[in-house]
């Protein structure tokens, strides 16, 4: 297994070794040990899965605050994303700069998105499944979001607005600039 971190402190790509043969392959995708090594102790409470059926189909940007922050460990299982994290932490010298990478199920690669940081994703194939291990519990009451396409984050999405599907929800979310965030560098 290694860890790469990426140009935003905190932002790990884990990418997993795969030993097959003619029947296809193994892969260990989390072993405690060696994330308490490369990230530190963290302890995950809830799995989640979402399938999202067509390609352009834009989750996020999402996150919890504090009490109830989320540190995800994001892999696709199906499918490919351009999956893609935003530090909101208020000081923090990487404040509304962003990585992304592709997942895929072909490239087993992960994504640590500690507290922190906004997460959202975009299908880049038809029927993406993301499995992602979360420190947190969901949390409606410290629900939060910031505009997937806000030009003051840049992010160059594989899709159009126009041609993003999205829910009414990530449609509606607040810019960078007017963010209520309690996250501090």
């Amino acid at each position: 297994m290694r860890f790469e971190n990426l140009k935003l402190p905190g932002i790990v790509l884990i990418t997993p070794s795969k030993f097959g043969d003619n029947r296809g392959y193994f892969s260990e995708t989390f072993r405690s040990d060696l994330f308490m090594e490369h990230i530190g102790p963290v302890v995950f409470v809830q799995d989640n899965q979402s399938l999202s059926a067509e390609v352009g189909t834009i989750r996020g940007l999402h996150f919890q605050l504090q009490p109830r922050a989320q540190g995800k460990l994001v892999r696709c299982a199906g499918g490919s994303i351009l999956d893609v994290a935003v530090d909101i932490r208020k000081g923090s010298p990487t404040f509304g700069k962003h990585v992304k990478v592709e997942l895929s199920a072909e490239n087993g690669q992960q994504l640590w998105i500690p507290a922190g940081f906004a997460h959202g994703f975009c299908t880049l194939q038809p029927n993406s499944i993301l499995s992602y291990k979360v420190t947190d519990y969901y949390s409606a009451e410290y629900d939060r979001g910031l505009l997937w396409n806000d030009p003051d984050i840049g992010i160059e999405w594989p899709v159009s607005s126009d041609e993003a599907v999205l829910s009414t929800k990530d449609i509606a979310q607040p810019g960078l600039s007017d963010l209520d965030t309690n996250f501090s560098y």
